[in-house]
């Protein structure tokens, strides 16, 4: 009779540490994640606005439409960051591959894909707030950019991107 022992390879045990130290960071460094989200809208609302946009780094804002008769400053606020949905993936990512270090480099690709999904989804979430602004006007604009439907997209995309990671993460 054989006793099979599961026991975590070194490269697992130090994946399980670099990912618990990023979700640290995250926690620990938010500002500058928010700077790099805002700055990132900043980026893309350049392109596509044909109106001014400048970004304060230093206060995680994007004022948008300079210039035209609804211009707006959007400060990216702890609550509204992608973080919020990054960190629990991460945090499940390192819980599975502790416990099964064989499924390391699927977990990791799903976390890839997941993290990436949650930050496109939050810039588009951005940029649907942006669009009826300027569509709807500030008050209006901001009421359904902001609270019904960026949570909307928010909800929706979190849940895609937690599907896609634990279907990525878990198939054979």
């Amino acid at each position: 009779m054989t006793l099979a022992l599961r026991r975590a390879t070194f490269p697992s045990r130090v994946t399980v540490v670099v990912l618990l130290a990023v979700a640290a960071g995250l926690v620990f460094a938010h500002r500058l994640y928010r700077t790099a989200e805002i700055s990132l809208s900043g980026a893309i609302l350049s392109v596509i606005s044909s109106y001014g946009v400048d970004v304060i780094p230093e206060r995680q804002t994007v004022y948008f439409g300079l210039g035209s008769d609804t211009p707006l400053g959007l400060r990216m606020t702890p609550e509204c960051t992608s973080a919020f949905l990054v960190l629990p993936l991460i945090v499940v990512g390192a819980v599975m591959i502790a416990l099964r270090p064989r499924i390391q480099n699927r977990v990791l690709f799903a976390l890839g894909i997941a993290a990436l999904a949650v930050v496109i989804v939050n810039q588009f979430r951005v940029l649907t707030l942006v669009g009826l602004v300027q569509w709807l006007g500030v008050d209006t604009g901001y009421y359904w950019g902001h609270t019904l439907l960026g949570s909307m997209v928010s909800v929706f995309g979190g849940a895609a991107a937690l599907v896609a990671f634990v279907w990525l993460a878990t198939r054979k």
